[in-house]
């Protein structure tokens, strides 16, 4: 299977008529063919071939073609050479999101992001941002949103794409049944979707401890906690964190500690505050849990409390965003060192915290060898990725550790985010590493739809 890149051009005609140049009728193997079937998507026609005089790698479609299979565009594109004289046009990128809609901002507060995507994959594939509504399953096209040349974007009808990026928001719609039977109909149809759903802590935790090396980096971790499991490792560990298995953003999230002759300690954020209480006893901490999340504790995991690294007294640890490349392997592509703002539970920059480079966070505490500590550091990342994959049944392209290093040099992985924010590329000294992000992405579908050089792998 040949893959080449070429200039796609449209002409007027209304014919189902291919022009090819020279060149390109070498390169895809069609010297003296009279027709070919051309694809996009999942979209195919019959189209007759005539060779042209012009040099380099031209195609020029009919707009008979053009209709037919809703070519969204013209410029540089890759056709991958199949069997049976089937040319496929492409790759078709999906990127499937949804937000509270606005003409200019159709995608809430992704909107940017999705932009970002669209403008640095026009020169690889046609790709194109759409919401769940937006398929239509019985004609199997989709109104998408492309970018047009001045950045705005704009609707256009084309088939079913080559591979599906998943970036719903929200986790609530993620798990309704109309998303249930939208994921399944792309796998029925052999379109690859990736990342499947978002994480869930006591999944994550469960999977990871089936795997003798990575389950030493996750923390003593258990899921719905009875009060004398919690007690014990209070007494054990003198603090744990006690969290939300479907949480995010640390909301929910408590820091509890047991100090002998001095009692039990609840530390968490209410109303934009953090608030730290004393109890006397083990009963009267649990008493105030339950009088504020009630049945909800029941979705709870409790987490052995590790005793970070530090800067200026304020524990610190690290985004590591991890991406699939193009040849389908595990990178590190961004970090951000998080220092936690004081008296918070958690180190969310929302919370008060201070984002800053590895660079700067190891260099603080470890001085020469910070570059060492990185970089084991990095391979435990890439570790616990291939880990979660091997465990997970679903395609994953894309992953956000939280890791931590405590006083003894030890790496921990406390959370493992299947839709990770964007939030450290934000910072001056990270804005490559968010573009690389972006880049690993689009490579990642490139792969995934098999429009891939040999010799790129």
């Amino acid at each position: 299977m040949g893959l080449t890149f070429c200039n796609v051009h449209f002409t007027k005609q209304p014919q189902r008529v291919v022009y090819v140049s020279g060149e390109l009728m070498k390169s895809l193997k069609l010297s003296g063919k009279k027709n070919i079937r051309l694809r996009l998507g999942k979209d195919a026609i019959p189209a007759t071939i005539k060779p042209i005089k012009r040099a380099g790698k031209h195609l020029f479609l009919a707009s008979g073609v053009k209709s037919a299979i809703k070519i969204p565009n013209s410029g540089g594109v890759y056709l991958r050479n199949l069997q049976n004289d089937e040319v496929q046009l492409g790759p078709l990128v999906g990127v499937l999101s949804d937000g509270p809609s606005s003409p200019g901002n159709p995608f809430g507060s992704r909107t940017g992001f999705i932009k970002q995507l669209l403008r640095e994959g026009s020169n690889k594939c046609y790709i194109f941002a759409f919401m769940p509504r937006d398929i239509d399953w019985q004609q199997e096209r989709v109104n998408g949103y492309f970018l047009n040349a001045s950045g705005k974007f704009e609707r256009k009808l084309v088939p079913l794409p080559d591979v599906v990026y998943n970036r719903l928001p929200s986790r609530r719609a993620e798990t309704s049944p109309y998303i249930n039977q939208l994921r399944e109909r792309f796998g029925r149809k052999k379109i690859p979707y990736f990342n499947w759903s978002f994480f869930n802590k006591s999944d994550i935790y469960r999977m990871l401890e089936n795997d003798g090396v990575a389950n030493r980096f996750v923390p003593e971790t258990r899921s719905n906690p009875s009060p004398e499991e919690m007690r014990d490792m209070l007494d054990r560990h003198h603090f744990v964190y006690y969290k939300p298995s479907a949480g995010s953003l640390g909301h929910g999230i408590y820091r509890l500690t047991y100090l002998q002759k001095k009692g039990y300690f609840a530390r968490y954020r209410k109303n934009g505050k953090n608030v730290l209480l004393r109890f006397a006893s083990f009963d009267s901490l649990m008493r105030m849990l339950r009088s504020r999340h009630g049945n909800s504790l029941q979705s709870y995991v409790v987490q052995q409390g590790i005793r970070l690294i530090e800067i200026d007294s304020c524990p610190i640890d690290f985004r590591f965003h991890m991406h699939k490349n193009g040849s389908n392997q595990w990178v590190v592509v961004g970090i951000g060192a998080k220092k936690a703002g004081r008296g918070s539970v958690t180190t969310h920059l929302k919370n008060g915290g201070a984002l800053l480079t590895p660079q700067q966070a190891l260099g603080r505490v470890f001085g020469a060898r910070a570059d060492e500590v990185l970089q084991r550091a990095k391979t435990t990342a890439v570790k616990l990725a291939e880990s979660l994959e091997l465990q997970h049944r679903h395609l994953l392209g894309e992953i956000g550790f939280d890791l931590g290093i405590d006083q003894d040099e030890d790496i921990w992985m406390f959370e493992a985010n299947a839709k990770p924010g964007r939030s450290i590329f934000r910072h001056p000294s990270l804005r490559a590493e968010g573009k690389a992000s972006i880049e690993h992405i689009l490579e990642h579908c490139l792969y995934l739809s098999k429009f891939r050089r040999r010799d790129e792998l």
